[in-house]
Order: structure tokens, then C-alpha cells, then sequence
């Protein structure tokens, strides 16, 4: 059995629906708040093209990126204390810390509510599967490194 409903019929439910309270008017709409988007700072070779996919998989994930291309990208990684164990083909800022190559937005999540004193959290080299370097159905595992002046730990298992 199917339904049809005239757009009279359509408008009617909703203006019934608004006065009951069910549906917000537009000036409550308007004001209304939703959690705003996580600020980051991308920095990036204009070279790379790895680096736009991870962008776009944080903006999906609710992250505001702002992309930086930079020329030579090793003073940005030094300044930010990437270690060099970790490093990869692009660097990014949040809050304070470094995120280094890949990573997932669930562990930026994880790292912002937990704070841990490290410098940043990276995925050494381009793992095939990692956010950005999606192949297929390919994933292969890797961690997520924990680096600063105290070392480096594992900070999650993807």
C-alpha cells in the first residue's frame, strides 16, 4: 500500500506539526546551537596530492582545515618537534600539538580529549589504507605514534 500526499496536505501536517511544538520556527532554527567545527592548519608540498584526501577525509569528520603549501616543510616539522622517526609527507596543528602524516580523525578526537603531554601524535610513512591512501579494498594495519621530549608510545591501533 502506498501513500501519496498532496503538497497541501504535506504543508498542513507541518504548520499542525510546528504549532504542536514538534518542528522549531525559523528564528529558533536560526538560533539554535551546533558544535562548530575543530579548527587545524594543514601544512603541505603543492606536490602532493595524498595530502588533499586526507584533507577532505577531516573535513568530513568534522575538522575546519585550513591548508598551508609550504616549499620545504621540514622547518614546520622541526618547529613543531616531529621527531624523526615519524615523519611523513605532511604536517597539521591542532590545539597545540602536531599530527604528522596520516592519521585518522577518530585518534585527533582521542588526543584532544584526552590531552596527553606529547608534542603530537603521527603515522610514520604512508600505510596503504591510512586516510588519504585508500587503495581498494586494501588495509594494511599500523599505529598511531605518540611522540615528544619524553619518546615516542603507541596511541592507538588501526
Amino acid at each position: 500500500m502506498s501513500i501519496a500526499l498532496s503538497r497541501r496536505a504535506l504543508l498542513r501536517g507541518l504548520t499542525v506539526a510546528a504549532g504542536a511544538g514538534l518542528i522549531p520556527s525559523a528564528g529558533v532554527a536560526a538560533n539554535m546551537s551546533f558544535p562548530a567545527a575543530t579548527p587545524i592548519t594543514v601544512y603541505r608540498s603543492p606536490t602532493c596530492g595524498c595530502c588533499l584526501k586526507w584533507v577532505e577525509h577531516l573535513t568530513a569528520n568534522g575538522f575546519a582545515a585550513t591548508v598551508r603549501e609550504v616549499e620545504d616543510i621540514e622547518p614546520v616539522k622541526t618547529r613543531l618537534g616531529v621527531t624523526d622517526d615519524v615523519r611523513s609527507c605532511h604536517t597539521a596543528e591542532v590545539e597545540g600539538y602536531a599530527i604528522e602524516g596520516h592519521v585518522p580523525a577518530s585518534a585527533i578526537r582521542k588526543l584532544l580529549a584526552e590531552r596527553p603531554k606529547v608534542a603530537g601524535i603521527g603515522v610514520p610513512g604512508m600505510p596503504v589504507g591510512s586516510p588519504g591512501m585508500e587503495m581498494g579494498m586494501r588495509k594494511d594495519p599500523f599505529d598511531v605514534i605518540a611522540f615528544g621530549p619524553s619518546g615516542n608510545r603507541i596511541f592507538a591501533r588501526f
